[in-house]
């Protein structure tokens, strides 16, 4: 199996996809005016108790209270069972009390984000656990010879009071660098103790790494072949951070110097598409279903056009396999969690059921997020369940429906500006044009323009071209194109549709958003700021243009509205 790590970063956006065989098995994205906090440490206040759930909210500083379960408060070290009786939530914690906590699962939907007391600092090839005197060995080293040489390593380095996992990263790594990352997170945890003496409740103790330098740390294995960067200042960060006890990967990071977006190229962009749909095609003909409800996420397996050559139950059979196999990848890249209920096609052969299970469970040995299979029911329906760590792919990438009020969903207008930047670039990069005219919908109109036209002056540095965007209503939330392109002169025409001195009628939509006095219309898509407008909200009134900007006009009033 070849595998790669992709990263592509720009000013919106940092994403990175991890691929399979040319196929994008897992996709991360972070952006730039916002950062995720799994694996950061708090210092919190206790904001209630709820005896009743045995469970306490804690106020960490961030929007909403965090959730902290009585499970999560003791503290046992992995594979320790819970003493006999159980302490209430109530014996261990108090309301306004002050509690260091480390961010186990992002807030998701209406839920806050779920904590732990039970710290732990991951390196590149140990996760040191302070206070946890215990070793354990990642399920994916599978040699026994290896598992009890790295165990017998891990013993001998670390503290008494102090226990370690070892990740996938260790196998065959020796002592040397096995203490290297110990000592490493060793004075990263004397670090989070002094600040934990001096930080403000609530506040930031301990700041997980950013997203590239979490891909090197916890994706970067011998068993990758390529890490392909397209940025330099990415590509030299990522050298050197594998200059400490991983030089031998360095000759695996590639800068990508090719003009066309290194995500299309390999067509990551692609299997994202795909992955947002509900129904997935199978190579063979057959296809899958791909349900979310709040409780579990149900996959339908079905023969569509495959009809096969032989009999029923080898078509069957066949399906199934492959679908086995895609359903996998679809976990992964969609990052479904929580309860999956899988329903194959029907089998009569037992030991044709057990080939599909056990396709199933060898397929789920590749993901790195904990799977467990559950078996078979009565109806035929495989159960499985997929530890929830992070939101998953569409919760990323798109949002609620308003049209269909949240029964289904649509990108998001952040998305699609990424996405039409992206395009831009890449056409005015293979075309000679001095200038260029987006015509898309109002709200991603504004997304690409932004606060006072910041991301549109930014734009213009980076392509070194002017570009005009016009916003249009009657465009879906989806949809853009480019009018037109050439000179200056010829685009600024066709992107201005009003002159300084011209009449029109208009219909104040708002007040400003900062000039109450002032109103808001639109012509064509085009907003007009009308001086003294702001009293006449969902009026038609007859203004003058007075001054001509390339994303708006001024104009003042002519006549009584009516």
């Amino acid at each position: 199996m070849r595998k790669q790590i992709l990263v592509s970063t720009d000013q919106r956006e940092l994403r990175v996809a991890i691929l399979e065989d040319g196929r994008t098995v897992e996709y991360y994205l972070e952006r730039s005016h916002g950062e995720g906090v799994v694996g950061n440490i708090y210092k919190g206040r206790v904001a209630n108790v709820l005896p009743g759930m045995q469970a306490a909210f804690v106020d960490i500083g961030i929007e909403k209270n965090a959730f902290l379960y009585i499970d999560d408060a003791l503290s046992l070290s992995p594979g320790e069972q819970a003493p006999e009786r159980k302490p209430k939530i109530g014996e261990l914690l108090r309301e306004g009390q002050e509690i260091i906590v480390q961010v186990s699962k992002e807030a998701v939907g209406s839920k806050g984000a779920r904590v732990t007391t039970n710290l732990t600092l991951p390196g590149r090839i140990l996760v040191m656990m302070p206070g946890a005197p215990y070793v354990g060995v990642s399920r994916r080293i599978e040699k026994e010879a290896e598992r009890e040489r790295i165990k017998v390593i891990a013993e001998r380095i670390r503290d008494d009071s102090t226990g370690v996992i070892v990740r996938t990263a260790a196998e065959g790594a020796d002592e040397a660098e096995f203490l290297n990352d110990y000592s490493f997170l060793h004075a990263q945890w004397q670090r989070v103790q002094k600040q934990a003496k001096t930080v403000k409740v609530p506040g930031i103790i301990y700041r997980d790494l950013d997203l590239i330098s979490r891909s090197v740390r916890d994706f970067f294995t011998a068993d990758v072949e390529e890490f392909w960067v397209d940025s330099l200042d990415a590509y030299e960060a990522v050298r050197e951070l594998l200059q400490g006890g991983s030089a031998q990967l360095q000759e695996r990071v590639k800068l990508y110097h090719g003009k066309e977006d290194l995500f299309a190229l390999y067509r990551v962009d692609q299997d994202l598409e795909k992955a947002l749909k509900r129904k997935v095609w199978l190579k063979s003909g057959g296809f899958m279903v791909i349900d979310y409800t709040e409780a579990l996420t149900a996959i339908d397996i079905n023969t569509g056009k495959f009809v096969g050559s032989t009999s029923l139950e080898e078509t069957v059979l066949k399906t199934n396999l492959e679908a086995a196999r895609e359903l996998v990848r679809q976990i992964r890249l969609r990052d479904i969690g929580g309860i999956i209920i899988i329903d194959f096609i029907d089998m009569r052969d037992q030991a044709n059921k057990q080939l599909v299970l056990a396709e199933l469970e060898a397929q789920l040995k590749k993901d790195r997020t904990r799977a467990h299979v559950l078996g078979m029911t009565q109806l035929g329906l495989i159960e499985m369940t997929r530890k929830k760590v992070r939101q998953s792919l569409d919760e990323v990438l798109m949002r609620p429906c308003h049209h269909c009020e949240g029964r289904g969903k649509v990108l998001a207008e952040e998305t699609i500006a990424a996405r039409i930047e992206r395009e831009l670039i890449s056409y005015l990069a293979s075309h000679e044009h001095d200038a260029v005219l987006i015509e898309s919908h109002p709200s991603v109109a504004a997304q690409l323009i932004g606060p006072s036209g910041h991301n549109l002056q930014r734009l213009e540095r980076e392509t070194k071209k002017r570009i005009f965007i016009k916003g249009r209503e009657s465009l879906h939330i989806a949809e853009h194109r480019i009018l037109w392109a050439g000179t200056v002169a010829e685009v600024e025409m066709r992107a201005l549709p009003v002159q300084i001195g011209q009449l029109l009628e208009a219909k104040i939509d708002e007040p400003h958003a900062h000039h109450g006095r002032d109103g808001i219309a639109r012509f064509e898509g085009y907003v007009l700021d009308v001086q003294d407008g702001g009293m006449h909200v969902g009026e038609t009134v007859l203004v003058k243009i007075s001054q001509v900007f390339r994303t708006y006009a001024k104009a003042i009033l002519i006549d009584n509205p009516r």
